[in-house]
C-alpha cells in the first residue's frame, strides 16, 4: 500500500483550474501565471530542493505520481514545471557558492535549461566565455535561472568536455519561437547568449554529475535523494507526463463515446463492441505502463536511500524503461484516438490536445525508443556503450 502522499493531494485541489486554463494555456503557447502561482502556492517547486534551503526532498515515487495527476490536467504545464522541479535536484549537485547564489537571496527560485551542448565556450580566467542561441528551454518565462549545456575546450591533444553552466536570468534574451503542434502551452522557447561569462563555481562536468564526482556531492549527506546520478531525476518527467496524458484520455474517450451516436445510422457507439474493446485494451495498456514505471521509480528511491550508486547496467534500464512506458502510453491513445470520430478533432475537443501531446511526450531525446532499444540492447550483449547515444 502506498504511504500518503500530502503534496498530491494539495495539487488535486487546484487541477480543476489548471484545467479550466488549459485552452487559454495553447493559445499564449505558454503556462499562465496563475498556474505557476497555483503550484508554487502548494510548494510543488520545492519537491527536490534541499531541505537546507527550505526544500521538501520528497521522493521520486512521490514526486512522480504529482506529475502524473498534473498532466491529466495540462500536459504543457506539467512538462514546464516538472522540469523546473527537476532542475533543482540538480542543481544541488552544483557548488553550495552557486546554491547559496540562487536560493540564498530567493528560496522560491527555479531553474529552466537548455542542456544539449549548443554553446560556444571559450576559455578565459575563472571560468568561460559562452555564446549560442539554446532551444528546448521550457517554462523560460518563469525561470530566474538557466542550465545551459556547452563542450568546454581541454587541453592539446584532449577532447572537449560536455559540461552544463547556470546563468541568472539578466545574461540571456529569451525568443519567442515555440510554434509547435505538440506541448504548446510548454513555453519552450530559445535562450539567446550573447559573451556571456560564467564563472568555475557555476560549471560541472556532466559525466562528474553522473558519477557522483560534482562540486556539491557531499553536501547533503543526510539525503535520501541527492545520492544519485541527476540524468533519472531528470528525465523521469517526461514519463509521468505521458502517463498522465494516456490515463487522462482514457477518461474523455468514455466519456465521449458513452453518449455518441453515428451520425448516418443512429446507433449507439458506447455499446458497440470494437469502441468496447478498444477501452479495454488502452486501459490494460496503460495500467502496465504505470505499474512499470512505478517499480522503476521505486528502484531509484531504494538506491538513493540505500546511498547505492546505480551500476551501468541498471542505469541503462533506467533510462530505456521510461521509453518502453512511453511507448505503451502513446499506443494505447493512438488506438481509440482512431476510433473517436470526427468532431475528436475539433480544436475544443480535449482529446486532439491529449493526442498531440502523447505524441511530444515521445519526441524527447530521451524518450526516442530507437535510441533506447539500442542502447539496452548493447548493455544486454556486453558491448561497450555507443558514445553517439546520449
Amino acid at each position: 500500500m502506498k504511504k500518503p502522499n500530502p503534496l498530491l493531494a494539495d495539487l488535486r485541489a487546484i487541477l480543476p483550474a489548471i484545467a479550466a486554463n488549459a485552452a487559454r494555456a495553447e493559445q499564449e503557447r505558454m503556462v499562465p501565471a496563475e498556474n505557476i502561482a497555483l503550484l508554487k502556492g502548494i510548494g510543488m517547486h520545492r519537491a527536490l530542493q534541499p531541505k537546507a534551503y527550505g526544500g521538501l526532498e520528497v521522493s521520486l515515487p512521490e514526486f512522480a505520481d504529482c506529475v502524473v495527476a498534473l498532466a491529466g490536467a495540462c500536459g504543457g504545464t506539467a512538462w514546464a514545471f516538472s522540469l523546473l522541479c527537476t532542475h533543482s535536484h540538480q542543481l544541488a549537485m552544483f557548488s553550495k557558492r552557486l546554491q547559496d547564489e540562487i536560493w540564498g537571496e530567493n528560496p522560491d527560485a527555479t531553474a529552466s535549461s537548455s542542456i544539449a551542448p549548443f554553446g560556444k565556450a571559450q576559455n578565459v580566467e575563472g571560468g568561460i566565455i559562452l555564446n549560442g542561441e539554446l532551444g528546448w528551454s521550457s517554462g523560460c518565462d518563469h525561470a530566474e535561472w538557466a542550465i545551459v549545456g556547452f563542450r568546454r575546450p581541454a587541453g592539446e591533444g584532449e577532447p572537449p568536455v560536455y559540461c552544463f553552466g547556470v546563468v541568472p536570468r539578466a545574461d540571456y534574451e529569451i525568443r519567442d519561437d515555440w510554434f509547435v503542434a505538440g506541448m504548446r502551452s510548454s513555453g519552450t522557447k530559445t535562450l539567446i547568449l550573447k559573451d556571456v561569462f560564467i564563472p568555475d563555481h557555476r560549471i560541472e562536468a556532466a559525466k562528474d554529475m553522473m558519477e557522483g564526482r560534482s562540486a556539491g556531492f557531499d553536501l547533503y549527506p543526510d539525503s535520501k535523494i541527492f545520492y544519485a546520478p541527476y540524468r533519472p531525476y531528470f528525465a523521469s518527467g517526461f514519463a509521468a507526463i505521458s502517463l498522465g496524458v494516456a490515463e487522462r484520455m482514457l477518461v474523455a474517450f468514455a466519456e465521449k463515446t458513452k453518449n455518441r451516436v453515428r451520425a448516418y445510422t443512429g446507433v449507439s457507439v458506447g455499446t458497440a463492441t470494437p469502441a468496447l474493446m478498444r477501452l479495454a485494451e488502452s486501459t490494460h495498456q496503460v495500467a502496465a505502463a504505470r505499474a512499470f514505471l512505478e517499480k522503476t521509480w521505486q528502484e531509484h528511491a531504494e538506491h538513493g536511500e540505500r546511498h547505492q550508486y546505480p551500476d551501468r547496467q541498471t542505469l541503462a534500464f533506467w533510462r530505456t524503461n521510461q521509453a518502453y512506458a512511453v511507448k505503451m502510453c502513446i499506443q494505447a491513445v493512438d488506438r481509440l484516438f482512431e476510433a473517436a470520430g470526427g468532431t475528436a478533432w475539433f480544436e475544443s475537443n480535449e482529446m486532439q490536445r491529449l493526442f498531440r501531446d502523447a505524441h511530444m511526450t515521445g519526441a524527447h531525446a530521451y524518450t526516442d525508443y530507437d535510441v533506447c532499444a539500442q542502447i539496452l540492447g548493447r548493455e544486454l550483449m556486453g558491448l561497450e556503450p555507443d558514445p553517439s547515444m546520449v
